[in-house]
């Protein structure tokens, strides 16, 4: 069958047998509801079973992470079903044409939803869930993006993925922790991120109870050469080198330049967009840096090689890491709902239905007059070396 067929026959019978179980499962009891947001753009590339994109058998690009969140949150169900969970589970592409987001949320099947999860992949989408959320009293679980959306006075809005703020300050912490008295210098490129980065690293300086990490700011051209990065770094001792960028190329010619400098000892701090740098991994600097998401590291775990079994018999490839996002979000959460219903709120950060990651969510006033939270936030970072393509984690 062509890949693109079995992602579309994949998702008719997906919805059907979901819904045949709960009908199944409403005799019983009456369940909860939790409703699935992600971008699937089904509707941009069929028309019925029939793919009207090209000829070829494989799925834009664009596709593929909403299509990776969706089966992970497929095999979830399998997990629930198999445990006799209680839960209505109702999926929406939330990239659909024909039903748009507005009009989804205006659906009488979405009364009485106690739950929503969603994996958004732009800023603007994410006001209107949160809204409905707010006014319903219910938690949004914001699984995937990192990036509050301007949401404010919404503490049912909860972001998995914490913004670059929460990065900042847990690096400057890290460094801290394990290279206290070490010279550092930052390397970043001009631009309104790069401006952030640095502030956030200067408030996390002003507000630190210990001694300030001492850190050189140089801002570089993007076309950079080695000897723009070795005349800031010492022969003689090891060097402690923060990129200052989420800027991809910038990051990989950084680290490259090091790799490079045999005889400048370095260890190359990065922002967490490093985790899916793939040119890294051919580098033996010693990289480190910040994820919420070990999904990486834990895939050598039971649970994980279990989830990566499953999906390859399911679904004939590797799950990345949207599928685990997906599996983990609906499962964890899910299981958490079932124990707490209403309470929900209160015990996001349980470890009773641990998988992959440990989680810390914080009330996050962005002004110290809200007396209420603007929204919840994980603070829990991981630590990640990689040196050589080897990846360990430092927690």
């Amino acid at each position: 069958m062509h890949y693109w067929k079995k992602y579309a026959c994949l998702f008719t019978c997906y919805c059907c047998f979901l819904f045949s179980a709960i009908a199944q499962d409403t005799a019983i009891r009456q369940p909860l509801k939790i409703a699935v947001f992600a971008p699937v753009y089904l509707d941009s590339a069929f028309k019925g079973n029939d793919y009207k994109l090209s000829n070829t058998n494989s799925l834009p690009r664009y596709m593929l992470p909403g299509l990776d969140f969706y089966n992970g949150v497929l095999l979830a169900i399998d997990s629930l079903q198999a445990e006799h969970a209680q839960l209505e589970v109702l999926f929406y592409d939330s990239k659909s044409l024909t039903q748009p987001l507005p009009q989804v949320l205006l659906k009488p099947e979405l009364n009485g939803v106690s739950l929503l999860i969603a994996s958004f992949n732009t800023r603007n989408e994410i006001k209107l869930l949160a809204d409905f959320a707010l006014n319903k009293n219910i938690p949004l679980i914001s699984a995937t993006y990192p990036n509050d959306g301007g949401i404010t006075a919404n503490p049912f809005f909860v972001l998995v993925n914490p913004t670059l703020p929460t990065h900042c300050a847990g690096l400057y912490h890290y460094l801290q922790r394990i290279y206290p008295t070490n010279s550092m210098v930052m390397f970043r490129r001009k631009g309104l991120f790069e401006d952030m980065i640095q502030s956030e690293f200067n408030t996390a300086s002003q507000q630190t109870a210990g001694v300030p990490l001492r850190i050189k700011t140089v801002e570089l051209p993007d076309t950079f050469n080695v000897k723009q990065v070795t005349g800031y770094l010492d022969s003689t001792k090891q060097n402690i080198v923060i990129c200052g960028t989420l800027n991809e190329a910038f990051g990989v010619n950084l680290v490259r330049a090091l790799d490079e400098s045999k005889n400048f000892p370095s260890v190359a701090i990065g922002m967490p967009t490093w985790d899916a740098l793939k040119e890294l991994d051919r580098m033996n600097t010693e990289i480190v840096y910040s994820t919420p998401f070990t999904y990486n590291y834990l895939r050598k775990d039971k649970t994980g090689q279990q989830l990566v079994t499953k999906y390859r018999a399911r679904f004939q490839a590797r799950p990345s890491d949207m599928a685990f996002k997906g599996f983990e979000a609906l499962y964890h959460f899910g299981k958490l709902l079932l124990r707490h219903n209403n309470g929900l709120i209160n015990h996001l950060s349980d470890k009773d239905f641990h998988l992959f990651n440990d989680f810390d969510f914080q009330p996050i006033r962005l002004s110290k007059e809200h007396l209420l939270p603007d929204y919840l936030e994980n603070k829990k970072l991981y630590f990640i070396r990689k040196a050589g393509g080897q990846l360990k984690s430092l927690n």
